[in-house]
């Protein structure tokens, strides 16, 4: 297992733009993201955005063999959802964006879910609450914490709840490269794990199942879907551990104020 990689200021200070780049992503596409767009168009109007007006990289594109610039998981797919021509959003899905760039070599990742027109309330009350769910493990992102005090806190969220937290796929550290140590998993116990150190840079992604925990990946090799065929749910940021506390890289702007929600 490689070691955890502490970033320095200087890395931190372009790893802060990538997440603020990224930030922009998803305000674009809040208005772009609509009842009868396909799941392309969507990949293709994040790719123009990022390459074009962002004069950055999708990192997912081309990451180990993936041809796409994002995932679009729709409903009871969990993650990794391949963006396709024939797929359009319709009114009552609900939809996890999950986006990479790479901007100064230095990569962000982040994830949104949106709420395609008439959403159920039993839909809308698992976006929220997996939402809920990732800032509940964000606030214990602290020097000294530990990995366990965040899955725990994510995991005591969901499940009092009612819902199940996968455990099959789970966050990591990021920085020059998407995939870096640590392994950050949704579920665990407090004061176990690794311990938070300033410069740790790490993404927390909750999955949270409607249902039963389990996955399974279809024929595709790709698009993970509960294995009950209930709906999912998952948001996601990069965070730094900071020397009294944690920033959140990729925050976006209608976020400022909501940071209080647990």
């Amino acid at each position: 297992m490689s070691e955890i990689v502490l970033k320095t200021p200087e890395e931190l200070a372009l790893l802060r733009e990538s997440g603020r780049l990224l930030a922009s992503v998803f305000s674009y596409l809040d208005t772009q993201i609509k009842e009868g767009c396909s799941t392309l168009q969507i990949d293709q109007l994040a790719d123009r955005f990022i390459t074009e007006t962002l004069k950055a990289r999708p990192a997912s594109k081309g990451q180990y063999g993936f041809p796409f610039s994002l995932n679009t998981s729709i409903n009871q797919v969990v993650c990794h959802g391949i963006p396709s021509e024939t797929v359009h959003l319709k009114s009552g899905d609900i939809v996890n964006v999950d986006i990479t760039l790479e901007k100064n070599g230095f990569i962000a990742d982040s994830s949104k879910m949106y709420m395609i027109g008439d959403v159920s309330p039993f839909a809308r009350r698992l976006v929220d609450k997996t939402y809920e769910a990732m800032w509940a493990g964000i606030r214990m992102v602290k020097p000294g914490a530990t990995l366990g005090d965040i899955g725990h806190a994510i995991q005591r969220h969901a499940e009092k709840n009612g819902y199940s937290v996968v455990r099959d796929y789970c966050g990591h550290g990021i920085g020059r490269e998407m995939h870096e140590e640590p392994q950050v998993l949704h579920y665990g116990t407090p004061h176990k794990g690794a311990v938070l150190k300033e410069g740790m840079v790490f993404t927390i992604e909750p999955m949270i199942n409607q249902g039963k925990a389990k996955v399974k990946i279809k024929r595709d090799g790709w698009t993970v879907v509960t294995a009950d065929k209930k709906l999912s749910a998952q948001w996601e940021h990069t965070v730094a551990v900071t020397a009294d506390g944690v920033e959140v890289l990729t925050l976006r702007d209608e976020e400022d104020a909501n940071t209080d929600l647990i």
